[in-house]
Order: C-alpha cells, then sequence, then structure tokens
C-alpha cells in the first residue's frame, strides 16, 4: 500500500503576492503585520505551505503509526471566516495566556481570531516564543 503523501509542503510561491490576493483590506493589513510579529519572535522567514498557509521554521514529526512528513513550526493563513493561527498549544503556561489573549476561539491545533484589534499582541508574542521553544523541545531537528 503506498503511502499518503502529505498535502501541505513548503512551496515557492511568494508569500507578498499570496498575501495580497486578500480580498478583505483589513484582513490583509493584519497578515502583513502578522508575518512583521512571526518573523521578528522567531527569527524564520515565512515561506508557504501549500496553496495557503504561511508558515515560519520548519520541523521533521514521526509518529508512532510511522507516518511522517514536514511542517512549518509556527504559521497562519487567511481564511474567509478567520485569520487561522497555527500555534503548538500545550506550551507552558499557556491557560494563562490564552486568558489574556483577548478574542478568538480554538480547536484542537487551530487559534482563530478576526483581527489583531481584538487581541493583545504582547501576549500573542509571548505565545509565538513559547510555542517555537515547546515544539523545539518534542523536534529538536
Amino acid at each position: 500500500m503506498a503511502k499518503a503523501k502529505a498535502k501541505t509542503i513548503q512551496t515557492t510561491s511568494s508569500v507578498k503576492d499570496f498575501l495580497n490576493t486578500v480580498p478583505d483590506e483589513d484582513k490583509k493589513k493584519n497578515c502583513f503585520s502578522i508575518v512583521d510579529i512571526f518573523k521578528k519572535e522567531t527569527g524564520f522567514e515565512p515561506k508557504m505551505w501549500g496553496p495557503a498557509i504561511v508558515g515560519f521554521g520548519s520541523y521533521h514529526y514521526k509518529y508512532a503509526s510511522g507516518h511522517e512528513g514536514d511542517a512549518p513550526v509556527i504559521g497562519f493563513s487567511p481564511r474567509k471566516a478567520a485569520i487561522v493561527l497555527y500555534l503548538s498549544t500545550g506550551f507552558e503556561g499557556s491557560d494563562e495566556l490564552f486568558a489574556k489573549f483577548g478574542k478568538h476561539k480554538t480547536s484542537k491545533a487551530c487559534i482563530y481570531i478576526q483581527s489583531l484589534d481584538q487581541i493583545d499582541e504582547k501576549v500573542l508574542r509571548e505565545m509565538v516564543r513559547r510555542s517555537v521553544k515547546h515544539l523545539r523541545s518534542i523536534y529538536p531537528s
């Protein structure tokens, strides 16, 4: 049986060109600000992952099932309903930071925000730093 191929892989597409396709001007402005925040807090350059995720850094994972692949350390995607942030949520102090974060929704691996105006940017920056540290402790590559 053939292994499933990862759909979300790093590409050479332009992050700037992709973000310039975001139709909502406020969301577009927020996305360029998130690029600046994530770049400053991680030290990684933004790269496109698949057609719609802006990722920063990368790591190689391997599950007990044998499934393995590469993924961005952190990232985000401007979706129609919200801006989706992809951060590791199991980091130390995450509950306290989420309590101070501002207006957001979460799912298993995603944080949904409408606008940077509705969240605390200092808290976001701290969450980014802790998320990267947490992921690097699990996947030290």
